[in-house]
């Protein structure tokens, strides 16, 4: 059950005569931040005044006549210039947490009306090791995929893997130039990155040398006007003037930065044992990766063979990484599924008149954009868009999903507007579309976070350092036990394991998707504050006390026993408990699986609270301690709950 949305219910019929958008002033009322108000706050009735020209009062006292709650809630309060206060009646929280105790789902009803949801996350290149820019597609996406899947939706996880396109191109042109065969031997694709990163390092340097001229150009041109604004500026600019010339000055700066970063780059490159020497009989490798991933894209057999050959081992890395983040996928239909439809789909396009020749290149152009999406270009190669447009069609003609939802970084924000609205002119138009965006994971300088030689953070590397620098607080803490360590080595190899990997998530979704967020190991696997690492061990702290008191758990929940609230840390941590269902509803209706963290937080709180306020097996009565011990294993059971939605798994000591 939801408080807030049976709230919400019993409201909507009192505001009907008052406004047509019942729902905006709904999305107002909210639990009280004061206890000492209620329970819960309406504060729509000032909103509601200004644009009926009447006292809010007046209207907050119209509506709560008009309501019908005397079964749920106290009587019902109007305090100061209109606020709504409610206050739930014990009797009826004590019949919910009852439900609660009974239910395997906690209570938590499925949605009436279930949907059809694809979900579109992680989509890794292949045969190029996944980095710390997967981490948030694969954690995000699997947490909506869980928590959709929990409320009774139907869910369909497609990892669109890049098994295709030019990074393939790049790795036949390394493999048949420079492959290291016993490497490639022992290593398949640990040796198939190392072209990659190497051919890439090619390409880089021919694209820096074509870009120096002009970007010098660019520098030699700001700096010339800067000189001679501020020539003409004077020694005493007025405020405007001064604005200008520190906006230019930036300018410059940072064109100079970008120059000389792309010149240090290039005589890296130069200066490079590995890749110096390679520069003079490779510098039209740009062209001849296109024309190798063209032989592949046109069946080429060597370059076909190459390709089959390549894609086993990549994938089983793949699977192997997801399998020790307990990432699952339904389907896993890469880039090359849709290769034969790319043809087809242009051509519909150009037939309807959605897409027209520009140039020699094909694209959809649009009135309230500069720049249009090519889906074809002049030398006849496909691009992501056609890509993504036929994969739309297959999953329509498929599954036929309500929504489909995209979970990718906000840079590519420009594609998916372009998709999207060109999905819609070939006829999608009853499917929610929805680029579920987010920022990027910084290191302690702000910058992305790559490693001290400058390169991306590898995933299997991060998984590797989390779970070592978890085992140093698994071992402290259980050799800190007073009655010694309860733990034997490979036990605590486990909950290394676990802990280490579930901070790592937990990390990851306690940021708001749509922010940047500074990576810390040392944050993630603290033992207090809004943790991964708290968490499990709240949870392993609840089951202590079971484990302390010799409890039957299951018995304990066959009794039928009253849950009693005598106290405000047993009333507070009943009402925390009751707002799992609010708290699922938030963090689907805008896709922020920080809204489910947020409320695991907020109940481990409470808990801490009720624990330190009210003894449990000390409790002066049996009644009083079966009571809280109901509260407790609620706790434990609304905890691992949470943490298996976020795909986090709990252990039962740390």
């Amino acid at each position: 059950m939801s408080i807030l949305k049976e709230l919400q219910d019993r409201f909507r019929p009192a505001l009907a005569d008052l406004t047509e958008r019942p729902d905006e002033m709904l999305d107002l009322l909210r639990r009280c931040q004061d206890p000492r108000f209620g329970d819960y706050q309406a504060n729509f009735a000032m909103p509601l005044g200004k644009r009926l020209g009447r006292s809010p009062r007046e209207i907050a006292t119209e509506v709560v006549a008009r309501l019908s709650l005397d079964d749920l809630c106290e009587p019902v309060e109007v305090a100061g210039p209109g606020f709504i206060n409610l206050k739930l009646r014990d009797d009826r929280l004590a019949e919910w947490l009852a439900r609660a105790v009974a239910d395997p789902r906690l209570g938590i009803a499925q949605v009436d009306r279930p949907k059809t949801y694809v979900i579109d996350y992680s989509a890794p290149n292949v045969a190029k090791p996944m980095h710390v820019g997967h981490i948030r597609s694969t954690v995000i996406g699997d947490s909506l995929c869980r928590t959709l899947r929990f409320i009774g939706h139907r869910v369909i996880s497609d990892n669109h893997i890049g098994d295709w396109g030019t990074q393939f191109g790049m790795i036949i042109y390394g493999y048949k130039h420079f492959v290291d065969r016993e490497a490639y031997r022992r290593d398949a694709v640990g040796e198939l990155a190392r072209l990659y990163r190497l051919v890439r390092a090619l390409m880089d340097y021919f694209e820096g040398q074509a870009a120096l001229e002009p970007l010098a150009e660019k520098v030699a041109l700001q700096e010339a006007n800067l000189h001679e604004q501020r020539a003409s500026a004077g020694p005493r600019p007025d405020k405007k003037t001064a604005k200008t010339l520190r906006q230019l000055q930036n300018a410059c700066d940072k064109a100079r930065q970008e120059l000389d970063e792309l010149k240090a780059k290039l005589a890296a490159i130069e200066q490079s044992p590995d890749l110096g020497k390679l520069l003079a009989e490779h510098r039209d490798v740009g062209s001849a990766v296109l024309a190798e991933t063209a032989r592949l894209h046109a069946d080429d057999e060597e370059n076909r063979r190459l390709w089959r050959e390549f894609l086993p081992a990549c994938l089983e890395v793949l699977d192997r990484t997801y399998q020790r983040i307990g990432t699952r996928f339904d389907h896993a239909l890469g880039e090359s599924f849709y290769h034969d439809r790319l043809e087809s789909i242009v051509r519909e396009l150009i037939d309807r008149g959605i897409a027209r020749e520009s140039n020699g290149a094909v694209c959809v152009f649009f009135d309230d954009r500069d720049v249009p999406m090519i889906v074809r270009k002049r030398d006849g190669a496909f691009l992501y868009a056609t890509t993504d447009l036929a994969t739309l069609r297959y999953r329509m003609e498929t599954w036929r999903p309500d929504a489909i939802l995209y979970v990718v970084d906000h840079r590519q924000g420009l594609h998916f507007e372009q998709l999207f609205a060109t999905a819609r002119r070939m006829g999608y138009d009853g499917v929610e579309l929805a680029h579920v965006s987010f920022g990027t994971v910084l290191g302690d300088d702000g910058r992305p976070f790559k490693t001290r030689a400058g390169d991306v953070v590898g995933l299997e590397g991060l998984l590797d350092e989390a779970v070592r620098r978890a085992a140093e607080v698994v071992n402290a803490n259980d050799d800190a036990k007073p009655g010694g360590p309860e733990l034997s080595p490979e036990a605590r190899a486990r909950v290394a394991e676990t802990v280490g990997i579930g901070a790592l998530k937990y990390a990851d979704l306690s940021q708001n998707r749509t922010s940047d967020y500074v990576f810390s190991y040392d944050k993630m696997l603290a033992m207090n504050g809004n943790t991964g690492t708290y968490m499990q061990y709240a949870y392993a702290r609840v089951r202590s006390i079971f484990a302390k008191g010799n409890v039957d758990v299951e018995a304990l929940r066959r009794s039928g026993a009253a849950i009693l609230l005598e106290t405000p840390a047993e009333r507070a941590l009943g009402i925390e408990l009751l707002r799992l269902g609010e708290a699922l509803e938030m963090a689907v209706a805008d896709y922020r699986p920080n809204q489910l963290t947020n409320y695991l937080w907020e109940l481990s709180n409470r808990y801490s609270a009720f624990y330190e306020a009210c003894p449990v097996l000390k409790a002066e009565n049996e009644t009083l301690r079966t009571s809280r011990l109901l509260l407790c294993d609620l706790t434990a059971r609304t905890i691992r709950q949470g943490l298996d939605l976020l795909g986090i798994d709990v252990v039962e000591k740390m």
